[in-house]
């Protein structure tokens, strides 16, 4: 069979623990053997992570924002644990939000359906996209425990040196907590433009909630620039392709979502996005079956697997246990890449291999070939296999081939 060649790199990413093993194996059985790949390799491993002074992640970002294309492994956020396993000299920041903030990305996640898993919610009939903005809210806050009484205020002092701004957060008449958390116009605007972008690239209708009848300054300034961007620069763009743009409440957001039968991106605030990512993945499944693409407002994407490093089973792999891990995730980590890669680069080839490789993955799970952790999902009475994650790939890469054929 002729290898479907490439003409620009993909940036390669690879990562951590039982991911790293599996990106290995989906590369030699599923990859390579019919795409000529071409890919600008960077090693986000922790041990490099380590040697380099996280240069490499840095470098990795660089190049993403160059080729316009990555894909990216599974890598570990250290704690304080991982610094004593891995003899860290520091707790190296995660990959994830350092390749964010340079990319000026938001981040989209969506399940990945088979017929024999139904959603928890029985009218849900479509994937629901996440769109998180990754930026500022309670994960840069400002945070103090407050020890005795007290007064707390909100001060602003302008870049002259003046104070604009003075008001009490609290009289505290005893032990409490305070927190202060921020956001930019510039981040939230970016975080628009990529929203409007792909749902007009994937053809979906685009909801966002915020709450801004409480937060009326905060919130609100979210709402506002939304629909200023909006009303300027896409909603033209919208009624042309037949889609709508959508705002409410955080809360009336979840009743309608709850009651909707899926198949629209909901847009979502820093800690709303965290939350209700998980909830969705869950709700539809595994997160094991959820995708993850972070898009920058220019237009450069790069595609991951929505889970971690599954270090449980890493551990027993290094026993020479045979673990039942499942890489669907990872596997459409890089059909995406693939297909975003061959739609900018006019490959007609390389998106139908991408294509088709989705399918492959489908159509095992339809057979009833899966990993262990979809095989207490299925709806009851549907004929199951549980096999090991090799053994699985080996099944896709046999339909893969057919239909490739």
């Amino acid at each position: 069979m002729k290898k479907i060649k490439m003409t620009t790199p993909l940036v390669e990413m690879d990562g951590d623990e039982m991911t790293r093993i599996l990106w290995q194996m989906i590369k030699d059985e599923l990859l390579c053997p019919f795409v000529d790949l071409k890919t600008e390799y960077y090693d986000l491993g922790l041990p490099e992570r380590e040697k380099t002074r996280d240069q490499v992640t840095v470098d990795s970002a660089n190049a993403a924002k160059k080729y316009g294309v990555a894909v990216k492994c599974a890598t570990i956020t250290p704690n304080k644990q991982r610094v004593e396993e891995y003899g860290l000299t520091e707790m190296w920041k995660s990959p994830n939000g350092t390749i964010r903030a340079m990319l000026d990305g938001t981040v989209f996640r969506a399940p990945i359906l088979i017929d024999s898993i139904r959603p928890a919610v029985r009218n849900w009939k479509a994937p629901i996209t996440i769109a998180r903005h990754a930026y500022g809210d309670i994960y840069k806050a400002t945070e103090y425990r407050v020890p005795t009484e007290g007064k707390a205020e909100l001060i602003f002092t302008d870049s002259e040196g003046n104070e604009t701004f003075r008001e009490t957060v609290y009289d505290f008449e005893c032990k409490g907590v305070l927190q202060g958390s921020y956001n930019k116009d510039s981040s939230i605007r970016s975080f628009a433009h990529s929203c409007f972008n792909y749902a007009l690239s994937t053809k979906q209708d685009l909801w966002f909630s915020t709450k801004d009848t409480i937060s009326k300054q905060y919130d609100q300034t979210f709402k506002l620039i939304f629909e200023e961007i909006y009303e300027k620069d896409y909603k033209a763009k919208f009624e042309e392709a037949g889609i709508t743009y959508f705002y409410t409440l955080i809360d009336d957001a979840v009743a309608r979502v709850i009651r909707s039968e899926g198949g629209f991106i909901w847009a979502c605030k820093n800690y709303d996005g965290d939350v209700m990512s998980d909830m969705v993945s869950t709700a539809f499944g595994s997160l094991a079956m959820m995708t993850s693409v972070l898009v920058s407002p220019d237009g450069k994407f790069e595609y991951e697997a929505a889970h971690g490093t599954v270090t449980r089973h890493y551990y027993r792999y290094l026993k020479g246990e045979e673990t039942s891990t499942n890489p669907i995730a990872t596997i459409y980590a890089w059909s995406g890449a693939l297909r975003k890669r061959g739609e900018l680069d006019g490959l007609a080839d390389l998106v139908t291999f991408a294509d088709k490789l989705e399918a492959a993955c489908i159509k095992t799970l339809d057979d009833g070939i899966m990993t262990k952790d979809l095989v207490g999902l299925v709806t009851p009475g549907t004929p199951v296999t549980a096999v090991t994650s090799k053994a699985f790939i080996a099944a896709i890469h046999e339909r893969l081939e057919k239909a490739l054929a």
